[in-house]
Parts: C-alpha cells; structure tokens; sequence
C-alpha cells in the first residue's frame, strides 16, 4: 500500500519522522486487519513493515532498547508495544532496493532506473 501524507508534527530529524511514519503506517495495518476479518477474510501472523533507517528498525526489534528523546516517546512506545504483540515486523530495506525513493529521493541514474524498472514492469 502507498501512503504520502503531511504528518501533524514537525520533527528535527529523520529518526523522529520515521517513528511518526511507523505509527501512522501500524494504525492503517490494523484498521485494514480489522476490515479483513469483518469480511470473513482469516488473517496470520504479523504484517511486514520494511524501513529504511537502521536506528528505528533496532530501536523497534530491540526491545530492550530505551529512547531518550521524549517528544517522540508517545509514537516510539506505540510502535514498540505493536511490535512486541506481534501485529507487525519491521525489517530494514536499503535505500538502493527501496521502491519508495524513486519518487522521493535523488538517486544515480543506474539506482534509479533500476527501481523505475521495478516499479512498471
């Protein structure tokens, strides 16, 4: 599913902005979750969620890891707790494989004409 919104929040960094973007991302996995059960439609196991920032995919899949940044605290917890039941696993994706950055990001023509195939064929 692709997804392109203002975020209601202005964020200093990259890593505040993905932790918005992980917590509007979860919010529309379990309302499309939900409406797939109303149709009868059985559901296993977690969603697959691919990013591309190595802190916030360990940050996520380290449960053991604590943030120190509290303005992003409410959306870092949010995602956690949905990782650690199990409605979602993140994985990271490297920026040269992801399909998202060729709309989004400057790239070296062989990268981008790479996902550019990717995309339409």
């Amino acid at each position: 599913m692709w997804f392109s919104k203002r975020q209601n929040s202005v964020e200093k960094s990259s890593f505040g902005s993905e932790f918005v973007a992980l917590k509007i991302a979860i919010e529309m996995i379990q309302g499309l979750k939900h409406k797939l059960r109303m149709m009868g439609i059985p559901i296993d196991g977690p969603a697959r969620v691919l990013c591309d920032n190595k802190s916030v995919v360990h940050n996520t899949t380290a449960l053991e890891s604590v943030l120190e940044k509290k303005s992003n605290a409410i959306a870092y917890h949010f995602v956690q707790e949905n990782v650690a039941m199990g409605v979602i696993k993140i994985a990271y994706e490297p920026s040269e494989t992801n399909l998202a950055n060729a709309l989004t990001k400057v790239q070296s023509a062989p990268v981008r004409q790479n996902l550019m195939r990717q995309i339409f064929y």
